[in-house]
């Protein structure tokens, strides 16, 4: 990618992710992937987390494209609900986390996650057997959102666990959707 092209900003979800995850290997392959990185990954903070992802976006030198995974997702639906949202271009927002049904009480402060349209062109991608979101779930999340949903089959929650290594896939959708957003920005 060359400087005209967007800035990825990687945010990762609770307890980060680690060097096997594909947000990590997409972010070890050069400038245009930065992670956004949080004060404490183990006891997450929903004012915390949303204002480094602020400051983040308002520190970019280039539009920018967000790619979140799980408690991330609910990160940017928080962020997002604050209104227009100048600078972004779009979001890959991949299996995003039924904070309502889950048993961890380190992540109650993201409760309820925000159901209303971004102002911003997105895709939710998510499992069939995600244990942290039903595939019925995860469409109700892409239709709130105003985003198409993507049901990459029986591969759990889209995590290191998964086995998607790089994840060619990920990373065709997250070019089709910047090149749709740039499209869209251009008109």
């Amino acid at each position: 990618m060359t400087t005209d092209q967007p800035l990825h900003l990687v945010l990762p979800g609770y307890q980060n992710s680690g060097p096997a995850h594909w947000q990590s290997r997409w972010e070890a392959t050069g400038r245009d992937f930065r992670r956004v990185h949080q004060q404490d990954w183990d006891r997450p903070d929903l004012a915390d987390w949303v204002a480094a992802l602020d400051r983040a976006v308002a520190a970019a030198e280039r539009p920018v494209v967000l790619v979140a995974h799980s408690l991330g997702c609910a990160t940017v639906a928080h962020w997002a609900a604050g209104g227009a949202r100048p600078g972004v271009l779009g979001a890959l927002l991949v299996a995003p986390p039924d904070l309502d049904a889950a048993d961890v009480p380190e992540l109650a402060g993201f409760r309820p996650v925000p159901l209303r349209p971004l102002p911003f062109p997105a895709v939710v991608v998510h499992g069939s057997d995600d244990p942290w979101c039903s595939a019925e779930r995860a469409r109700e999340f892409a239709a709130a959102w105003g985003a198409p949903a993507v049901d990459l089959g029986p591969y759990g929650h889209l995590n290191s666990e998964s086995g998607l290594g790089d994840w060619p896939e990920g990373r065709r959708l997250l070019a089709e959707l910047t090149e749709r957003a740039l499209a869209s920005r251009a008109r």
